[in-house]
């Protein structure tokens, strides 16, 4: 599906505009496909989060090696904190997440454009715009091998464009510089491989020079909501 739509969050898109088809479907779970549900009631879980919470716009799963360790980037927080620390965050992960369709009418899809890498931040970054919470749930546990994102050939040139793409997209303008330029230096502090500094560069020339697509910047309250959470837009 991904493939015939053209990217991964196409993918995703093509299947909700299945599902809509069949109408009335008020959640959508997503999970990646060598992804595997440990507990029987996920879904049980998931339906009474959202009933209980009418603005619940995102719940992200926690995801774990068969071993039970979590990556710390697969915890949505700044910085070493607690996998098993649930609460309301600023971000999700791709792996594993539920969506309300209510907040998908009004925020829009995934953006097909981007491939891969921070379609979830951009996603994020909409609903929260628009009024809706984000939830981390720990206890919903997604099996999931361990990897690392630059496993794909294309990590660096993408994961630069991206970013690039998505500050220009969300961000209220005095704050693009300082976040690209706080990701630009921990680039450089994190990244071992010239090679992949090389394309990460050109990825990030490519998201200058290319169209970002619709520009819809996030409000000010929303940059202090975020901020409130514990992660604000610059990092």
């Amino acid at each position: 599906m991904s493939c015939a739509a053209g990217s991964y969050p196409g993918g995703r898109n093509v299947a909700l505009a299945r599902l809509r088809e069949f109408g009335d479907v008020d959640v959508v779970v997503e999970l990646d496909d060598d992804g595997l549900l440990v507990d029987a009631d996920v879904l049980r879980r998931v339906r009474d989060l959202y009933a209980a919470e009418p603005r619940l716009g995102i719940v992200g799963f926690r995801i774990a090696d068969e071993y039970g360790e979590t990556q710390q980037r697969h915890v949505p927080r700044i910085g070493g904190s607690d996998p098993l620390r649930g609460g309301y965050v600023t971000g999700f992960l791709g792996g594993g997440h539920a969506l309300s369709t209510a907040m998908l009418a009004e925020t829009g899809d995934w953006p097909a454009e981007f491939f891969f890498a921070h379609e979830e931040t951009d996603l994020a970054w909409r609903a929260a715009d628009a009024g809706w919470k984000i939830r981390y749930c720990p206890e919903l546990l997604l099996q999931h091998p361990k990897t690392s994102p630059a496993r794909h050939a294309i990590y660096f040139r993408v994961n630069a464009r991206n970013r690039v793409w998505l500050v220009r997209r969300r961000l209220p303008l005095p704050l693009i510089p300082v976040h690209l330029g706080v990701w630009t230096l921990l680039t450089l502090a994190r990244t071992r491989s010239a090679a992949g500094l090389k394309a990460w560069f050109g990825g990030f020339l490519e998201g200058v020079r290319e169209p970002a697509g619709e520009r819809r910047p996030m409000r000010w309250r929303t940059v202090w909501r975020l901020t409130g959470l514990g992660r604000p837009p610059v990092i």
